[in-house]
């Protein structure tokens, strides 16, 4: 029997970094799936119950602090890794982002080597 495939859910407005970040998890091996806004996040998260969340900051509807934020506090949901994906580089953002329980914080422009290191990393570590 083969090990079911990862999922991720990655989660941003701009379409073409969707596009090179889907590709780049594919070529690694994951699942993919995409919300274009923090509503639609919480409902994939809710309904597909993803291992790891790629999650942009400044979304529409809903940013991805209080995203992450509600992931956290959902018991059915809380057990997702959450890998904040942002052009916001200041230590004030990144502080935030883990105070709201992000995994780790990645800033854009990014190696897509590296991000996918980090994802494997994260998904590793968990059980």
């Amino acid at each position: 029997m083969t090990p079911t495939k990862k999922k991720i859910l990655v989660v941003d407005d701009e379409k073409a970094l969707v596009s090179l970040v889907t590709l780049h998890m594919q070529m690694a091996g994951y699942e993919v799936f995409f919300a274009n806004d923090g509503w639609s996040a919480l409902d994939i998260c809710k309904r597909d119950k993803p291992d790891l969340v790629i999650l942009d900051l400044m979304l529409p509807k809903l940013n991805g602090w209080e995203v992450c934020r509600r992931i956290r506090e959902d018991d059915s949901i809380k057990d997702i890794a959450v890998l904040m994906l942002s052009a916001r580089s200041e230590v004030d953002d990144k502080v935030r982002g883990f105070n709201v329980g992000a995994d780790d914080y990645v800033t854009k422009p990014f190696s897509p080597k590296e991000l996918v290191a980090r994802v494997k990393r994260i998904l590793d570590r968990r059980p």
